[in-house]
């Protein structure tokens, strides 16, 4: 027995190299499930419901074992994931601190650039539980539970219903475990910080008629903070360290008009220290102690240093799996899963102004003790006048903790029988996913109390400083003066701890979905058995987002919103053939062809039919030829239909911008800025009143964002493949797969950034998108913007996976195994209309022409390694100054978001890992990424002021940001 457990985990561990990657993911299953025997045994392949015994397919499929999940040295799924080459830029990036999403400390899969929501996640061939916005966070998935991951590279809407456009990856559990193991693993990178820890122990016992498994995990990833490297301690780099700056921390006063807005004099309080927020700001209420107002760096601050460039996060999850053998051939299975995550992130304290809620302005009373030009100013000799302020609050800067918990259940009934004497399986399931999440947020302001403190004050007979007038003084309990232009020295524990706030949300999704699905053999054709699986679904879905009663009512500084609550619930069957064409025959060693239909009828919005096609040849023994076209469809998420929106601080570059603007090089665009209002000289601002950078910066006031749409349509997509499997008998242990690959996305459902709105306006000139900007009359500055969920346009992706695997002949220098997975796009462009012109991203950063992995893996005796190196294509970038030939290699050449670019070279990243088993049940796995500390490189579109993911600087927090270490130790008793 012990020998044959030995010749089948070699067996496993050589499939990549020795079988062609759908059939090394079928013997996988076979061999997960005990059924690599003598006699062949039926077996699902992920892409398809048909059980089968012939384990070639027409569906791409890409294979990672448990043993190569933890040579790559990282703790989540997601991120591992995140890494294979069909993987496109995460969504809701660790280093988009800044952001705002109930999506924020989870992992998403986007594959293929097409949007995390259009991947649909299976664990053991059921959906996983999805997000009010309609993504699935792989991250509440155990790493140290899973047998493998399958990742189907091709539609499959058919099949599985909707999301599964871009392709489908199913995470397969351990069936089973007989006595326990525990893992520990640790790891941090080169400078001590991203700390990382993983931790986990199961226990499983049983036997053929009832098992039972039970698991414990614990996992942390650990901050980095911006501050702690040069290259990420400013917004845009040491090259531009005063670009980026924002508001400072000391009093800046101005005059305030007839229509609340800011006007007249312009000054700024006299104080020590410079823009990293240190020093002793001078008496404010002396106006004698303020200077004009001129941008110096000294008074602006660097909110980087304040700001995380990754945030941290961690998890706990507590799984069990069970089965138990039921009368009449039948047997029931349930698993269950818990996870609790816990994530935070830190900005810059809050960037304040009269104006933060345009709905609740709030000026410096003239009656105020700490008004320098009020009533009891120092030097006053009138009734003294309103102040407009700008003040950032660097004291308290504002955290966000979200804690999300996720329970999953779900529950088969399966059992199989003979009818005719053929073979047929079937089951019934239940799936029960539930999200519940609070979030909690510090660092804003509480603009009724701010109100009351920068009201009427005055120095009672004690010598205190108190709210109200002489003639109506308010309780000292009840209010506390702020003396908000004296910055950080002047600051008092009281004053803050009166006009901050604590910020209160509640979210969370319910999904219950009923199954009923079977499959076997209709009859025998004289190329084989003719193959069919036919089921029933029913999914009900529901959700919310529920903000603070205080953060809806609009008097904190904290982004206003709305309550999103919707449901829906949708009918399904599907139907699907595999039919034996030709056997045996010249140039025919097999011809099949899959077909399946699914038709759903969803309560929001109707229904929708989607169908696939696939054909599997072999003209010989030793090549495979497959296509595949499908139908796909994408449903509008909870959030897409009932998004309630909310307010918020969006990043962008301003077409209009005089000097880095798209206008500055198009006399068209410049043309359509002019018939909108803007001043020919006109200069974005940020929320310090200082011109933008080339890199642009956030609005200084609140968009409308994120509100959605009842009147949404589903997406419609379609998907070719055609691609061959090459494994020669004249060179064993080698194995080759070229798939092309067509996707297009029509109708497609997007939530549009003021990045693309605001180009789509003035640089393609599409007047639906003009007509939600409003513009200042005057200064010419965005003063209103609105962004939603849309039906837009098309979406089209094409390009070329080329796989390759190959098993080197045992020497007596060990096991050498050579693994690659390259992907090249040809194609990447979207339409936000249909009869708009193309916009093409492929090359563009974020949208790489060519990703691809390479490992080799090499075993002796107790020792292994595997070196793994990733390469990433040369790629175009935003220039600091197209207009200026600024860091710009090609200033004359179009590209998605303009007129020039920059171009960078292609990145190779490598890791190592050194794994050794000991005698003791043992495994000790040690290893660096980024073993060659391939340092990191400035990217001003990483910045999310041109849409990238890291709010706090220009660096891509996707990419290794120092030489990491880890160790790993597992145990088995």
């Amino acid at each position: 027995m012990q020998r044959h457990i030995r010749i089948t985990l070699g067996l496993f561990a050589t499939l990549p190299a020795a079988l062609p990657p759908a059939q090394a993911q079928a013997t996988a299953e076979a061999i997960g499930t005990g059924a690599v025997t003598e006699t062949p045994q039926r077996v699902e392949v992920t892409g398809s419901r048909i059980r089968q015994v012939d384990l070639e397919t027409a569906q791409p499929v890409q294979v990672m074992t448990q043993e190569q999940i933890q040579k790559t040295g990282l703790v989540t799924v997601g991120e591992i994931i995140n890494n294979l080459s069909v993987a496109g830029t995460p969504a809701f990036s660790r280093g988009s601190t800044l952001g705002a999403s109930r999506e924020q400390g989870g992992q998403f899969i986007n594959m293929r650039n097409l949007g995390a929501n259009r991947l649909l996640v299976l664990v053991d061939g059921k959906r996983w539980t999805t997000t009010v916005a309609g993504y699935t966070d792989v991250s509440t998935i155990p790493a140290a539970f899973i047998e493998r991951i399958e990742i189907l590279k091709d539609g499959a809407s058919a099949i599985y219903g909707s999301d599964a456009i871009a392709g489908v990856v199913n995470f397969i559990l351990k069936k089973s475990v007989q006595g326990g193991q525990a893992s520990v693993y640790t790891g941090r990178n080169e400078l001590g910080d991203g700390r990382s820890k993983d931790l986990s122990l199961s226990y499983g016992a049983g036997n053929e008629r009832a098992s039972i498994m039970v698991g414990l995990g614990y996992s942390e990833l650990g901050a980095v903070w911006a501050r702690d490297r040069a290259i990420t301690a400013t917004t845009n780099g040491p090259a531009h360290l005063n670009a980026g700056f924002g508001q400072g921390p000391w009093g800046r006063i101005r005059q305030v008009a007839a229509n609340g807005f800011a006007s007249g004099f312009n000054q700024y309080l006299n104080h020590t220290g410079s823009y990293d927020g240190s020093g002793t700001g001078s008496d404010s209420r002396d106006r004698l102690n303020y200077h004009t107002y001129a941008n110096a760096d000294a008074d602006l601050f660097n909110s980087t240093q304040q700001m995380m460039y990754t945030s941290p996060t961690r998890l706990t999850t507590l799984f069990t799996k069970g089965s138990i053998a039921l009368p009449r051939d039948t047997r029931l299975r349930v698993t269950a899963m818990l996870a609790d995550r816990l994530s935070s992130r830190q900005v810059a304290g809050y960037p304040l102004n009269s104006q933060t809620q345009l709905k609740f302005p709030v000026y410096i009373d003239r009656n105020s003790y700490y008004n320098p030009y009020g009533s009891q100013g120092i030097g006053a000799t009138g009734p003294g006048q309103d102040l407009y302020f700008y003040r950032r609050i660097i004291e308290v800067p504002r955290v966000s903790e979200n804690e999300n918990r996720t329970l999953h259940v779900d529950a088969v009934l399966e059992g199989s029988f003979a009818l005719l004497d053929k073979p047929w399986t079937w089951n019934l399931g239940y799936n029960h996913s539930t999200i519940h999440g609070d979030v909690r947020s510090t660092g804003n302001l509480n603009l009724l109390n701010l109100k009351k403190a920068l009201g009427p004050s005055f120095r009672n007979a004690g010598g205190v400083v108190q709210c109200g007038t002489p003639a109506a003084p308010i309780a000292l309990a009840e209010c506390v003066p702020f003396d908000i232009l004296g910055g950080p020295s002047a600051s008092t524990a009281a004053a803050l701890n009166y006009v901050m706030s604590v910020g209160q949300a509640t979210y969370g999704s319910t999904v219950n979905s009923a199954t009923a699905d079977i499959t076997g053999e209709l009859l025998t054709l004289p190329a084989g058995a003719l193959g069919v699986a036919a089921g029933l679904e029913h999914r009900s879905v529901r959700g919310e987002d529920r903000p603070g009663q205080f953060e809806q009512s609009g008097y904190s500084s904290d982004l206003a919103g709305n309550t999103t609550i919707g449901k829906y619930s949708v009918r399904e069957a599907y139907l699907e053939f595999n039919i034996p064409l030709l056997k045996d025959l010249p140039l025919m060693r097999s011809l099949a062809l899959d077909i399946a239909s699914r038709y759903s009828d969803y309560s929001n919005f109707g229904s929708t039919t989607n169908s696939k096609a696939s054909l599997l040849w072999k003209p010989v023994r030793d090549l495979l030829v497959r296509a595949t076209y499908a139908e796909g469809f994408r449903a509008p998420a909870l959030a897409d239909s009932f998004g309630g929106g909310s307010q918020g601080y969006d990043s962008y570059l301003d077409a209009c911008d005089s000097l880095y603007g798209e206008a500055a090089r198009t006399p068209a665009v410049k043309a359509r800025c002019t018939a909108a209002g803007v001043p020919v000289t006109f200069r974005q601002v940020n929320q310090a009143g200082v011109p933008v950078p080339a890199s642009g910066a956030q609005t200084p006031v609140p968009f409308e964002v994120g509100f959605g749409n009842g009147a949404l349509r589903p997406e419609a997509a379609t998907t070719r493949t055609l691609g061959l499997v090459y494994s020669p008998s004249w060179l064993s242990g080698l194995s080759v797969a070229l798939d092309w690959f067509d996707i297009r996305v029509k109708n497609r459902i997007t939530s549009v950034t003021s990045v693309f709105e605001i180009n789509q306006c003035y640089i393609e000139n599409v007047q639906s998108f003009c007509d939600r900007i409003r513009r200042d009359p005057v200064t010419g500055q965005i003063v209103s913007l609105s962004r939603g969920t849309f039906n837009l346009g098309e979406l089209a992706t094409e390009g070329i996976d080329l796989s390759l695997a190959y098993r080197l002949p045992r020497t007596g220098l060990g096991q050498f195994n050579i693994r690659t997975e390259t992907t090249y796009v040809d194609k990447y462009d979207t339409r936000s209309t249909v009869t708009a012109a193309p916009l093409h991203y492929a090359g563009e950063y974020g949208y790489n022409r060519v990703k691809s992995n390479l490992a080799l893996d090499w075993s002796l005796g107790n020792w292994s390694a595997t070196l793994a190196s990733r390469y990433y294509s040369k790629i175009k970038v935003h220039c600091w100054s197209a207009p200026l030939n600024q860091e710009c290699s090609n200033p004359n050449d179009k590209t998605s978001w303009g007129t020039g670019y920059n171009r960078l070279g292609a990145m190779v990243y490598s890791d190592l890992s050194i794994g050794y088993a000991l005698p003791w049940k043992a495994r000790l796995l040690a290893g660096a990424n980024n073993v060659f500390n391939r340092k990191p490189t400035i990217v001003y579109d990483a910045g999310s002021a041109l849409g990238g993911a890291s709010s706090s600087s220009a660096v891509d927090p996707e990419r290794p940001i120092d030489r990491f270490f880890y160790v790993r130790y597992n145990q088995s008793f």
